[in-house]
């Protein structure tokens, strides 16, 4: 996501980019790759000092319910002069399952699988650093990022089944783009320790989202099934995803950050991802 808002980033600021071994694409964009790794903090000594802004999109571990990535980031700013703003991109999975409910930024989280509390844990780690350093940070919830390179097209080719219309969950998204403009706008306008819902304006059932793709891509509609006929046929990740619903309220992000959406529901995503498939 980041690599795709590269020429916007260069023409305001000189880029780090902290890397686990080079890459010859990003030397021809500008940017001074820093080699080092989130999971060794003796590799992360040349952070110190080095940025007045910081893009934290790194994720947490695949395992336990904490993210020391995140808090080795954090020790390793804390030993030289401290960036002044901080943008971190978490997920709406912090807020586990809302039965559908329209969701703000003042709803409390509830995680409800590992990989969200690892979320959690990072937002409170940055939060507490936020605090105490007064670096100004602020988290972007994203959910679905699709773009014409992440799509789940596989997944329809496979026929894997969707939940029918009476069963199914809500389903939130952001074209890549789009959340990484959100990040150079949460970059210049976020406010401490705030978070933003980094969602577009689209209101829809998993189902409808799937059966939207199909139709654009000549793919057939996934199967409906009932919830109790899903558990044998999908991996645990995949259930985990259609087991939460709710729907994003995003009106934070255009009013404190005046974010205007380049694609502003999936129709417009779809429909710009084939635009690209069809000349590519």
């Amino acid at each position: 996501m980041v690599r795709r808002i590269l020429p916007d980033l260069t023409r305001r600021w000189r880029i780090y980019v902290l890397v686990r071994q080079s890459d010859a694409a990003l030397a021809a964009q500008g940017v001074t790759q820093i080699i080092g790794d989130l999971d060794r903090a003796s590799s992360l000594r040349r952070l110190a000092g080095l940025a007045d802004a910081v893009l934290h999109s790194a994720p947490p571990p695949d395992q336990g319910n904490s993210d020391p990535r995140t808090r080795r980031l954090i020790a390793a700013l804390r030993r030289g002069s401290l960036p002044r703003r901080l943008v971190y991109i978490s997920t709406s999975g912090v807020y586990g399952d809302c039965a559908g409910a329209r969701v703000t930024e003042a709803r409390r989280t509830h995680p409800q699988t590992a990989r969200a509390k690892r979320r959690v844990d990072a937002e409170r780690c940055l939060r507490r650093f936020g605090t105490e350093s007064r670096c100004r940070v602020s988290i972007l919830r994203a959910p679905g990022i699709y773009a014409a390179d992440r799509l789940p097209l596989e997944r329809l080719r496979k026929g894997l089944p969707v939940w029918r219309p009476e069963d199914d969950s809500y389903t939130n998204h952001i074209h890549a783009e789009d959340l990484g403009r959100a990040c150079i706008a949460a970059l210049a306008y976020g406010r401490s320790n705030r978070a933003y819902n980094a969602s577009d304006d689209s209101d829809l059932p998993m189902g409808d989202w799937f059966d939207k793709l199909a139709d654009a891509f000549g793919l057939p509609r996934p199967p409906r099934v009932s919830r109790g006929d899903t558990p044998g046929t999908l991996p645990q990740t995949q259930l985990s995803f259609m087991n939460e619903s709710r729907r994003l309220d995003n009106r934070r992000l255009k009013r404190e950050l005046g974010f205007r959406f380049r694609y502003a529901n999936v129709d417009a995503g779809i429909a710009a991802a084939k635009g690209h498939s069809c000349s590519g």
